[in-house]
Formats: structure tokens, sequence, C-alpha cells
């Protein structure tokens, strides 16, 4: 326990530098749900554990693949078939060992989000600082978006990053001022219609690129109807979970840190 109590004090210590001793016991106090532990979401985790959140929140029902390797810090060939959420655990752990992790190895359905969210505030005593949508599925993205509203939760939500190759050109902004991102069109649109009014969200404003083999853009059907499996960029899923990760620290702190964040 000396020891760890030692490391953790010094890996640490460099964003103790940065934020200040207050700003770092707030994160050490925080609690972070994370939706999906793909790249995105996965690249998220490692980044919140190293920014010091203290407690964490995981929700994935899939398996490692081959074809996660490409973009996802828990894949390798040794992880592969194995459920993500118990590598993500075992991450986690292995970078800070007093952190707390509390894992749902279950998919995000939307009409399931009341119930794993009640669920999840059961296991935390009802602390949840801030969540994280990291899924795909458009219909539990909107259940999310909807619950986060309803109970003021602090609330980000990934959108597309397939087809996408310059991370210059990611923004945070509100759900309403995206362009160019096929997913974030989609869900402007039922946005509207279910009168969510504010998203929080990290689009990419990057035209898709067109396919080289298909000639078709991103979740465009080609000739026959067929929609194209999406290609990933190994950088751009990752990045995106880092500037989630920065926002949801820098947010975190920022009620106890001098100045713009």
């Amino acid at each position: 326990m000396g020891h760890e109590s030692t490391t953790a004090e010094t890996a640490y210590s460099r964003l103790e530098l940065v934020w200040g001793t207050p700003a770092l016991e707030r994160l050490r106090a925080a609690t972070v749900m994370v939706l999906g532990c793909g790249g995105v979401g996965s690249n998220c985790v490692e980044a919140l554990t190293r920014g010091g959140i203290g407690r964490l929140i995981l929700v994935d029902g899939d398996e490692v693949a081959p074809s996660n390797i490409n973009r996802q810090a828990i894949a390798f060939p040794a992880t592969v078939g194995r459920r993500k959420v118990e590598v993500m655990t075992e991450m986690v752990r292995a970078i800070n060992p007093v952190a707390e992790v509390v894992a749902f190895d279950r998919f995000v359905r939307a009409e399931d989000v009341e119930g794993l969210m009640s669920e999840a505030l059961d296991a935390v005593d009802g602390q949840l600082d801030f969540v994280v949508d990291a899924i795909d599925t458009v219909s539990a993205k909107l259940a999310l978006a909807q619950w986060a509203e309803h109970t003021a939760t602090p609330f980000i939500a990934s959108m597309g990053g397939a087809n996408k190759l310059d991370p210059s050109q990611l923004r945070i902004c509100s759900i309403f001022d995206t362009a160019n991102d096929p997913l974030a069109r989609t869900m402007r649109k039922e946005c509207r219609k279910r009168g969510i009014c504010k998203l929080t969200v990290l689009s990419s404003f990057e035209q898709p690129r067109t396919l080289p083999v298909s000639g078709a853009t991103m979740g465009e059907p080609d000739a026959e109807g067929r929609r194209p499996v999406l290609g990933t960029a190994s950088y751009l899923p990752p990045i995106m979970g880092q500037v989630i990760a920065g926002h949801v620290i820098r947010t975190l702190v920022s009620a106890v840190v001098d100045g713009e964040l």
C-alpha cells in the first residue's frame, strides 16, 4: 500500500503542477461515466484515468475484435476475444491502482437508458459528475441526451469519426452548430423532433472522404444499395477521446482553477 501511494503521488505530481492541489483533489473525488469502450471511448477512459479521475463507470457489451487493433486503446492481439469492459477495467487499475471502477457489460439500448442510468447512480451513491457518450447507435444517443437534459447532468456526445482524416477540424460545439457530419445531421434533426434543446458534442467539420474503391462517401449506399464498411484512421478516434477527456477534466476543475480554461 505504501508503494502504491508513493507511485500515485509521483504519477500525478505533474498534474498538480498544472492544476494545483485543490483541482487535483476535485478530480480524484469525481465520478465520470463513459458509455462505449471503442476507439473514442477507450482512449477517453485512458486519458481520464491518467488525468486523475478517481472513479469511472464503464459501459460496453462487446468484445475486442481484430479490426479494433488499429485504433482502440484496449485492442491487442492478446486481448482479442475478451470483454471490452474487463480489459478496460484492467487498464484503469494498471494506471491507477486506487481508482474505483464500476463496469456494466451490456449494450446501450434506447429503451434501457433510464434503467441503466438509475442502476449506475445506485452503484455510486448518486454521485455522477459527468457522462460521456461514445456509442454509435442514434436511438440510444438520443435517449442519453434526453436523460442528461432532463436531469441537468453534464454531458458530451461524440459524433462521427469514420472516413475523416484531419484532427484539426474537430470542434466541441452545440449539436445545432455542426456541419459535414452525417451522424450529427441525423442527431440535429431528431433533437428538434424530440425537443432536445441543448446537446454538447465533439464533431468533425471535415468533409467525409470519398471511398477510393466504391466511390461512396460515409454512410451513402453504393449503386446496388449496399452501405460501405466505413474506414477509420488509426489516430482520429484516439484524438477524439483525448479531446473529450480534456473537456471533461477542464469542466470539472473550472470551479477551483482561476482563469479561462
